[in-house]
């Protein structure tokens, strides 16, 4: 049996994360009692004699909890942005390459993904890596994610509004006007682009669900290029990828009279990838749950590979 010990067990990631782990069989899970959540030497000592370790800290604490462990028999699942972009660490998408899964499995440092970066990262990638889209465009990516995405501060805002008056629940919400959203090294760093994305994320008057869309014109791909040519390249790469859907192009049976609804893949490990357009204009659109595939689940699914167990169990997708 497993030991495993989630640090930051009372943070929305963490209390899902124990949500998947809290009844199966092959895992212990140790919790740290309230009184000693600040107590270094009571969990350096969990930290230290536990199997894997899930950090679910803001970044500072995630490398100070790191700094507490002394011995190489301990794996490390980061679900910080601490470690995203830290050549020690191996990125926890095994989706991005044929080879990440083996690379995940045989870490001991592992960093999940952000929401927003596995949404961007999925579609995006293969159209690099393959020449269909040049590694030095300039791309912008606008997202919509629940307001569960915020952490457990934001959670509380947006529920004493619901709780106290429905009909006036703040609508969409845009954030990080400034450009400078700490997801962005990942983004770019991953996607494989040359320069950093223009990303403009907003909250929405939900819990959780995320889409994420990425605006391209045909003039900006590669000679040859069209719609057609980008469904069968990532067709190709995620073919056979059982959280990966790629929707036929313009898929209307996706749409609820004519909306498509950021909330479907909800309590999933699932992302589905669609494209829309006309011969002049592409618009790649990444829908998952910020709280499953974007947080927790992915934690889940590199907590199995790590430990050698079936990738996707407990996880529904």
């Amino acid at each position: 049996m497993y030991k495993i010990f989630v640090d930051g067990q009372v943070g929305t990631t963490g209390l899902q994360i124990h949500r998947h782990l809290q009844d199966r069989d092959d895992i212990q899970l140790v919790q740290i009692e309230d009184q000693d959540r600040k107590n270094v030497a009571v969990k350096k000592e969990l930290l230290n004699s536990s199997d894997l370790v899930i950090l679910c800290l803001p970044d500072d604490a995630a490398r100070q909890s790191v700094a507490l462990i002394d011995t190489d028999e301990v794996k490390v699942l980061d679900a910080s942005t601490a470690h995203r972009v830290n050549e020690d660490w191996v990125y926890g998408l095994p989706e991005l390459s044929s080879e990440q899964r083996n690379r995940i499995g045989s870490a001991r440092f592992v960093s999940n993904p952000g929401c927003y970066p596995t949404a961007f990262i999925l579609p995006l990638a293969p159209l690099i890596r393959d020449g269909l889209l040049p590694a030095d465009s300039l791309i912008s990516a606008h997202a919509i994610s629940g307001y569960t995405g915020g952490g457990r501060k934001l959670i509380e805002q947006y529920e004493q509004r619901l709780k106290a008056d429905r009909n006036e629940f703040w609508p969409i919400r845009p954030y990080g006007l400034q450009l400078n959203h700490k997801h962005l090294p990942e983004m770019q760093h991953f996607s494989g682009l040359d320069s950093t994305p223009l990303f403009t994320p907003s909250v929405g008057p939900f819990a959780q669900g995320l889409l994420l869309h990425i605006p391209l014109f045909r003039s900006q791909l590669s000679a040859g290029v069209d719609l057609d040519c980008v469904y069968e390249a990532l067709l190709s790469r995620y073919r056979g990828e059982a959280c990966i859907k790629i929707h036929p192009v313009n898929d209307d049976t996706a749409l609820d009279d004519g909306f498509l609804d950021p909330q479907e893949n909800n309590d999933t490990n699932r992302v589905d990838i669609f494209l829309y357009g006309s011969e002049r204009q592409l618009l790649l659109i990444a829908r998952l749950d910020n709280l499953g595939k974007g947080a927790s689940g992915a934690a889940v699914q590199n907590l199995n590979l790590m430990l050698g167990c079936e990738e996707l169990y407990g996880l529904a997708t």
